[in-house]
């Protein structure tokens, strides 16, 4: 079987589609259907099946799919070990960060690549209208995702995650609110209060789905913003208070203060998402190692400053 056909398959079982498939190894699709049928009649029994308009995975193509992602990983490993013998990390990491993921972590990391010459990082922001970070993978080296605990199907086709670090989550408040009095805010304390919520299924809305069945009341949110600035801005207006992550938070001298919520789980993980053959690669392990050093300090600098 030729490895080049192998990877095919496998890009096929990642991406879903053909025309995928064409689009990411710069091919047409009439070529990669030619070459899987070429893989096909090598192996004597049938990888793919239409589907609709499309074709999808036979069980056999499937377990073909997986055998090629581990062909990967060696040959990555391999290339790393080697590598490791002649020169140091070096090369482009594509990196995909969402927006208050970069804005922690993004300035350390570039600032200590400066001393690492011929390493370099390639940055792409998402915010997803679907925060399923998985899918982004088949396109960056390194895709920074936030989870409330690791879904199961992250660590399903191979993927690796590792955690960078856990963010806890706050309320916000406007100043003069009668809440700010308190150190730490308890769910029934939060019962009346209007919200300015995130869009559905996002980390913050999973709290307030945790706050409606505490409380056994559903949390009124007024509106629904992505943008977390936004979001600061009309809890200072008074439109109401929100659920916003620690680190990031402008909570001094912009009309908002933010206090814990006790009794209640609300915080995030953060953790990087790879092909698990990307990972093998020297340059892309000293990248995560830099995340991963840039995300202690964040929170070692937030406990030092002692800020709650």
């Amino acid at each position: 079987m030729d490895v080049r056909r192998l990877q095919l398959l496998r890009e096929l079982a990642d991406r879903g589609s053909v025309t995928a498939v064409a689009e990411a190894t710069h091919r047409t699709a009439s070529a990669v259907s030619q070459q899987l049928k070429v893989l096909e009649a090598e192996v004597g029994v049938p990888l793919t099946e239409r589907h609709g308009r499309g074709i999808v995975l036979t069980g056999a193509g499937l377990a073909l799919a997986d055998t090629a992602r581990r062909i990967a990983v060696a040959m990555e490993s391999a290339e790393a070990l080697w590598q490791e013998f002649t020169q140091s990390p070096r090369g482009s990491v594509s990196l995909s960060v969402f927006p208050t993921a970069g804005q922690m972590l993004v300035p350390g990391v570039l600032r200590a690549l400066t001393t690492e010459p011929g390493l370099e990082i390639v940055l792409t922001d998402h915010d997803l209208a679907v925060p399923d970070f998985a899918q982004l993978t088949a396109d960056y080296d390194i895709v920074i995702a936030d989870s409330q605990g690791i879904p199961a199907h992250w660590t399903e086709n191979g993927l690796r995650c590792v955690p960078l670090m856990t963010e806890p989550f706050d309320v916000a408040l406007p100043v003069g609110h009668p809440l700010v009095e308190k150190n730490v805010v308890r769910g029934s304390d939060l019962v009346d209060e209007d919200w300015i919520g995130a869009p559905v299924g996002y980390p913050y809305d999973r709290v307030l789905d945790r706050l409606g069945a505490m409380v056994g009341r559903e949390p009124r949110i007024v509106q629904r913003v992505m943008d977390n600035i936004i979001v600061e801005r009309l809890v200072a207006a008074g439109v109401g208070i929100a659920i916003l992550p620690r680190f990031t938070t402008r909570s001094h001298g912009n009309g908002i203060v933010t206090r814990p919520i006790t009794g209640l789980p609300a915080e995030r993980q953060i953790s990087a998402l790879m092909r698990a053959d990307r990972a093998e690669r020297p340059s892309v392990r000293r990248v995560l190692e830099l995340l991963h050093d840039e995300a202690a300090r964040v929170v070692a600098g937030y406990r030092t400053v002692g800020e709650r």
